[in-house]
């Protein structure tokens, strides 16, 4: 990972693609097209863009597929048998993935949602002080994604993720400890989950 400028520890981007997209018609999200390419590929971009030197991406479904037609070159690929799961899953299998590197906080980023860009990727990554850290993104004062889990709530994390609540039931537990960052102004938080929703691709 490339050390921050201002000798702060690493920050690994960590992008969430397992989905299935079964209200797609069960597309994979990660290869719905994009500015002319994958959707996980246009992802990968945003976290980088941000400041993320080490990028760990979550597959699971048509995870084949996704490496062959994605050009993912320098991330980490972490297979997540259990997708079907939920994201909690996926969650999961991300965290575990950066135990054993030197990230100090993970960056956490949906494939689903291409409306938030690196400039609201940057702004949180840039509110991160040390492990203990939690940041969200804010829309209109609401929280939202990416999420920045500093490495000391990475088990605490891991235990409560189930389903598709993610990291839900630990933030509701830890709200006090959330430092929220205003994107609303750079950023529009919309997932791509339903055919009416693929008009936001275009």
């Amino acid at each position: 990972m490339t050390r921050r400028e201002d000798g702060r520890d690493e920050i690994a981007g960590l992008l969430l693609a397992a989905g299935g997209g079964r209200r797609l018609g069960g597309r994979p999200k990660a290869l719905l097209v994009y500015r002319g390419r994958p959707l996980v590929e246009y992802a990968v971009g945003v976290l980088r863009a941000a400041g993320c030197g080490r990028v760990h991406v979550v597959l699971g479904a048509a995870a084949g597929d996704v490496r062959k037609r994605a050009d993912l070159s320098g991330c980490a690929l972490v297979d997540n048998p259990d997708w079907e799961k939920g994201m909690g899953s996926s969650l999961r299998a991300g965290l575990g993935s950066l135990a054993g590197t030197d990230a100090r906080a993970a960056l956490v980023s949906l494939v689903d949602q291409p409306g938030i860009g690196p400039e609201a990727a940057a702004r949180v990554l840039a509110a991160y002080e040390d492990e203990t850290s939690l940041v969200s993104a804010a829309y209109g004062g609401v929280r939202g994604h990416p999420v920045l889990f500093g490495s000391a709530h990475w088990a605490g994390i891991a235990a409560s993720a189930t389903g598709d609540r993610g990291a839900r039931a630990y933030l509701k537990e830890h709200e006090d400890a959330i430092r929220l960052v205003e994107c609303g102004d750079v950023a529009r938080p919309y997932d791509i989950d339903t055919e009416d929703d693929l008009g936001h691709l275009k």
